[in-house]
C-alpha cells in the first residue's frame, strides 16, 4: 500500500486531501497540521491525523508540503531527521526550489515542484508542475494524479518554476482587477452590480471554454467577436491605445522578478 502524507492542512493542502478522497485506488493517506483544530474532520474526508512531520517522513513513500513560509525550514528539519531518503517530497510551496529542499534534508531528495493556483479550492484548479530526474515516471506520474484530483495539471521545465507563476499562480488576482472594471462601470449606469459581476464571471467561463475547445487561436476569437464599426472594435481600441497587453506583459515580468528576489531571500 502506498503510504502518502500531507504536511499542512489549510486551505490548498485542505482541497487536495478533499479532491483525492477516494480516487487513489491502494493508498492510506495521513496529514498533519500544527493546528490540531484543522485535523478534526479528517476521517470524513478519508484521511488519519498524524502527530508531526516526522512521524509523514518517516512512514510515507510520498509527502506533500503545504505550509506557510516561515514553517518551512522546521518542517524540512524534521524531514531530514526521519531519514528517508526514499521519500517523494510533493512541494506546494511558491518560489521554493528543489536545491532550496535538497540543501535541507538529503542532497539527493527527489523533489516534485508544484505551482497551483487558488481555484484549486473548487476542483478547478490550474497547476504547473516540474520534477528532476530523481523521480522516477512512476513516482511523477503519481504526484500528477493527486495535484490532478483538483482540476488539470501541465509539465514545464524545472528551471521555468518562477516564471509560471504569473501565467497560473497570479493571474487569478489580474482577472478579479479586471472584473472590477466591468462592475464598477455597470454600478455606474444602474445595473445591479451582483447581476453584473454574475454576467461577466460566466462570460469568463465561455471564453476560456472557447480558448480552450473551440480550436480556434486567440487572435480568431477576437476577430470573430468585433464587427466592423460595432460596439466591440470601439471598445478594444481603446484597449489597445491603454497597451493592455503590454502591461499584461509588464506585471507577468513583475511577478517573476519578484519570485527571484524572494528565492534570493530565503537563501
Amino acid at each position: 500500500m502506498t503510504k502518502l502524507g500531507f504536511i499542512g492542512v489549510g486551505n490548498m493542502g485542505g482541497a487536495i486531501i478533499k479532491g483525492i478522497n477516494g480516487k487513489l485506488g491502494n493508498t492510506a493517506v495521513f496529514a498533519y497540521d500544527q493546528n490540531p483544530d484543522k485535523l478534526k474532520d479528517l476521517r470524513f474526508v478519508g484521511a488519519t491525523a498524524a502527530s508531526s512531520a516526522f512521524e509523514l517522513a518517516k512512514k510515507c513513500d510520498y509527502i506533500l508540503l503545504a505550509v506557510k513560509p516561515q514553517q518551512l525550514d522546521e518542517v524540512l528539519a524534521e524531514v531530514k531527521s526521519a531519514a528517508n531518503e526514499s521519500l517523494v517530497i510533493i512541494s506546494i510551496c511558491a518560489g521554493i526550489s528543489a536545491e532550496y529542499i535538497c540543501e535541507r534534508t538529503f542532497a539527493n531528495a527527489k523533489v516534485v515542484l508544484v505551482m497551483p493556483n487558488t481555484p484549486m479550492m473548487l476542483g478547478v484548479g490550474a497547476s504547473a508542475m516540474s520534477h528532476d530526474d530523481k523521480v522516477s515516471d512512476a513516482e511523477f506520474a503519481f504526484a500528477r494524479k493527486i495535484i490532478g484530483s483538483c482540476g488539470i495539471t501541465e509539465v514545464i521545465p524545472a528551471d521555468k518554476m518562477k516564471e509560471v507563476i504569473a501565467i497560473n499562480g497570479s493571474s487569478p488576482a489580474f482577472i478579479y482587477v479586471y472584473a472590477k472594471g466591468f462592475v464598477q462601470y455597470a454600478q455606474s449606469i444602474g445595473i445591479d452590480p451582483d447581476v453584473a459581476l454574475r454576467l461577466f464571471a460566466q462570460s469568463l467561463i465561455g471564453s476560456a471554454k472557447m480558448m480552450t475547445e473551440s480550436g480556434m487561436t486567440v487572435d480568431e476569437l477576437i476577430r470573430q467577436v468585433s464587427s466592423p464599426g460595432g460596439t466591440t472594435l470601439a471598445g478594444l481600441e481603446v484597449l489597445e491605445r491603454s497597451g493592455i497587453v503590454h502591461m499584461a506583459i509588464n506585471a507577468c515580468e513583475a511577478c517573476t522578478k519578484r519570485a527571484y528576489e524572494l528565492g534570493q531571500a530565503s537563501k
